[in-house]
């Protein structure tokens, strides 16, 4: 990633609380929930750990070293996805329920070979050269921009209830809540991360 110091220790800081989060709610949940927020907290403190300004990325076998091992672990992560959503197709579960997961380990894939690929002759280079191929950045930035003001929008209470305690969400509502905040969250992660590429 390329940018403020400032701003890469903001979005090291959502992530790894986003991916925090995802691993309380996978305490106590069932086999299905578990392994999902299970994979959503993999993918925050991957997003964390890429978004985190190192003293070192300045160092090209640094870079290249380090975008290769950031696209081993989000191409497991990528694996892991498609194993899930061939799994749900054969058992014929609601389908496409994985996509977004498996758009998101995509895209981090997609950013550590950029980071491999990008020359990385100093900050000079750094500044001049822009990362990943045009056309599929802005297919990216597009798909998680909607999905960020979607969710977003789906979050947003109606105004219309009741006010008090008598409001109170039943336990599944408040999970399915904080594991939308949380793919957000991510969302919107990713979509400065694709916008520092």
């Amino acid at each position: 990633m390329h940018g403020p110091a400032t701003v890469g220790w903001l979005l090291t800081a959502l992530c790894a609380v986003t991916g925090t989060s995802c691993l309380l709610r996978a305490r106590g949940a069932r086999p299905g929930p578990r392994a999902e927020a299970g994979g959503e907290a993999a993918m925050g403190f991957g997003m964390a750990a890429m978004a985190a300004p190192a003293p070192w990325s300045g160092t090209p076998a640094a870079h290249t070293v380090s975008g290769w091992v950031f696209g081993t672990f989000f191409g497991a992560l990528l694996v892991r996805e498609l194993r899930l959503a061939a799994t749900e197709r054969h058992a014929a579960a609601s389908p496409g329920r994985h996509l977004h997961h498996l758009l998101g380990s995509a895209a981090m894939v997609y950013m550590s070979l950029a980071m491999v690929l990008r020359p990385s002759g100093g900050a000079a280079a750094h500044h001049s050269a822009a990362g990943g191929l045009p056309v599929v950045t802005g297919m990216l930035l597009v798909y998680f921009a909607g999905y960020v003001l979607w969710t977003g929008t789906r979050l947003m209470p109606a105004g219309t209830g009741p006010v008090g305690p008598r409001a109170a969400l039943p336990p599944v509502a408040r999970q399915a809540g904080v594991a939308a905040g949380c793919r957000l969250a991510m969302g919107a992660g990713m979509f400065a991360m694709l916008l520092a590429l």
